[in-house]
């Protein structure tokens, strides 16, 4: 009897090796490695789908007709702006998200509004076909049109898209499903890698939409080689404390739309209801007149949102103050301080930070660093400054108050929700309309901005 040849794989980038080792030379990740029986070549090779045999050739792109409604939409107005304006046909779609955040809930809600145009496959690999009745019974889903699958094996998989014809396919979760021709276990790199790929030649080859569900690591990245990020067209995280109501859809890759768009959900016992204005969420709780607080309209894809950042600086008790921050990156925090203590005057190195952008967001754009800067001197100097200003603009490490994009829809934003002044950078200032209420003041330094702001 040969003996079985054996290889281990790195569970977070797919790198191979004979042996096992402690580091991962391609991700530099430790104990990673997992031990897998290596899979014979078939006679008859991979698992072929019917449509796969058809032999294609180029074609100029100006002959090529695309479909009269190349998008499918739903009633879910976030939804649909968070994919880029409505679900492309033909794509493949990977949502990831903590367990319990609701991703069975969001899609099948999605699925019961789509199954009122065309046929929806719901395949479920973690819970039976009765389990899935109930979770439809108690958010109110009830379609003819709305076909639920309990199945692991990928053959059987393409079989059902085969006979069911449908338009919008849902599998929860690409973890669970096997292939047949592949010897390591459902969930391992091997097994992830083929699925998705055969699931990838389903969606392109038939039209079909089809969203995978992928479980999450402890780091919150989702679990898998990172190859599986690159396969598919649109990657979504579904975001927020399991313990809160309010639910966040982040896209971080898209196709066929904005990078970074955010939908806003609020978890209901009927099932997640979308919020069409998120900046009152966030701003609902804020403790006017409080020395470290300020509001910043941040860019959230194609739709500005007003954040309040917090700030807290208190003298050290240890040798090496520390730096905390949450929702913004602590690099950024680090910068910003040594900015205000070397430029400001502010003396900064003995003291703990501690930063948090209230409602659970993450914010990245340089926009917010002039925000951050205010609140961090608010703080030190125990001095609030007034509850309707909103600070917009970013910090170089001069002290200058840089330029930033989309200034108009900014400040319209603040402007809606009764803010009376706005601190931008003075190169944004004219050759856009002003909103009425609102007083626009426009800095070129980060001392200029505390002298309006804080007095000095």
């Amino acid at each position: 009897m040969a003996k079985k040849k054996t290889k281990f794989i790195c569970q977070s980038c797919g790198y191979e090796s004979p042996k096992w080792m402690g580091k991962c030379p391609g991700c530099e990740a430790w104990n990673t490695f997992v031990e897998e029986i290596e899979a014979k070549p078939s006679r008859r090779g991979a698992f072929v789908h019917s449509n796969s045999s058809i032999v294609t050739k180029p074609s100029p792109i100006s002959s090529i007709e695309t479909s009269s409604e190349p998008r499918m939409y739903t009633s879910i107005s976030e939804f649909n702006r968070v994919l880029g304006g409505g679900i492309v046909r033909g794509s493949l779609v990977l949502i990831g998200g903590d367990p319990g955040i609701g991703k069975s809930t969001l899609l099948l809600q999605v699925s019961s509004q789509l199954a009122s145009k065309e046929k929806v496959l719901y395949i479920s690999g973690e819970e039976s076909v009765k389990q899935t009745k109930l979770r439809s019974d108690r958010l109110g889903v009830v379609s003819d049109q709305l076909f639920v699958l309990a199945e692991t094996d990928l053959e059987y998989i393409s079989q059902a898209i085969e006979q069911t014809n449908p338009g919008f396919v849902v599998v929860d979760s690409i973890q669970t499903v096997y292939h047949s021709e592949v010897t390591s276990a459902p969930g391992s790199v091997s097994q992830v890698r083929e699925c998705t790929s055969e699931l990838m030649k389903i969606a392109k080859t038939k039209g079909i939409a089809i969203f995978i569900v992928g479980h999450v690591t402890k780091e919150g990245s989702i679990a898998g080689p990172r190859l599986l990020e690159h396969m598919v067209d649109t990657v979504l995280y579904f975001e927020g404390e399991r313990h809160h109501t309010y639910r966040i859809l982040r896209a971080v890759k898209n196709r066929f739309g904005s990078t970074n768009e955010m939908g806003i959900f609020e978890m209901k016992e009927s099932g997640l209801e979308e919020v069409a204005n998120p900046s009152e969420i966030f701003l609902e709780e804020r403790s006017k007149g409080a020395a470290g607080s300020t509001v910043v309209a941040s860019m959230e894809g194609t739709r500005p949102v007003l954040v309040e950042i917090q700030a807290l600086i208190s003298p050290t008790s240890f040798g090496n103050p520390r730096r905390m921050a949450t929702g913004i990156d602590h690099n950024r925090v680090s910068l910003l301080m040594a900015v205000l203590e070397k430029r400001v005057g502010l003396l900064l190195q003995n003291q703990d930070a501690y930063l948090k952008v209230a409602g659970g967001v993450k914010l990245d754009e340089p926009a917010i660093d002039l925000a951050v800067a205010i609140s961090i001197a608010s703080s030190f100097r125990d001095q609030p400054p007034k509850p309707t200003d909103v600070f917009i603009g970013e910090v170089g490490l001069t002290g200058e108050v840089r330029r930033v994009a989309r200034i108009e829809q900014r400040v319209q934003e603040a402007a809606k929700l009764g803010f009376e002044r706005v601190i931008i950078p003075e190169r944004n200032l004219g050759g856009w309309t002003v909103p009425k209420g609102v007083e626009v003041v426009g800095v070129a330094s980060v001392r200029e901005a505390l002298q309006y702001t804080l007095g000095g």
